[in-house]
């Protein structure tokens, strides 16, 4: 893949995915556009219940574009959330991954990918634990919540961290 091509998707996953850091709006908000109703969320797993509705918000206004509403992702752009080793794994590393973003190349269900994720660092700690606890225990994800306080310690632990993480420094 050229550097130019990387550039595009990259600038088209940030504008996608929300970029991560937000910027005010310029001039006054449009209004608001008439929308289809969105579909009810998938039935949360047992235990789930920690993330609460607000895990769901987090995960659509800031991870549904890039990895689907199925949690999916999109076949050769972005990998599923579903059934990932990564999302169902260590804690420590999800929430590393998620505050810091992620570049390069990533294997998930025997697929590479090649893309990048913009780091979330803005969220709040508790709207960090409720989107990746809602992660670990959705589209057929079956692992143990996340806590505010974990990712305090992540964050707290990475606080001087500039750069995307990638998949090899997380042992992915």
């Amino acid at each position: 893949m050229n550097i130019s091509r990387l550039a595009m998707i990259a600038a088209l996953a940030g504008a996608a995915c929300g970029g991560g850091e937000r910027a005010a709006p310029a001039g006054p908000p449009a209004p608001p556009a008439a929308q289809p109703p969105a579909a009810a969320p998938a039935p949360a797993a047992p235990g789930a219940a920690a993330a609460g509705p607000s895990g769901v918000a987090v995960f659509q206004r800031t991870c549904q574009t890039c990895h689907q509403a199925t949690g999916q992702g999109m076949p050769g752009t972005f990998p599923p959330l579903a059934g990932s080793h990564i999302a169902t794994g260590d804690k420590s590393r999800l929430i590393r991954l998620a505050l810091h973003g992620l570049q390069g190349p990533i294997t998930v269900a025997g697929r590479t990918y090649n893309n990048v994720m913009p780091p979330w660092k803005s969220l709040s700690d508790d709207d960090m634990a409720a989107v990746l606890t809602y992660v670990r225990s959705n589209f057929g994800n079956s692992a143990d919540a996340v806590t505010a306080a974990e990712v305090a310690r992540e964050r707290a632990a990475t606080a001087s961290r500039t750069t995307m993480w990638t998949a090899r420094e997380l042992g992915i």
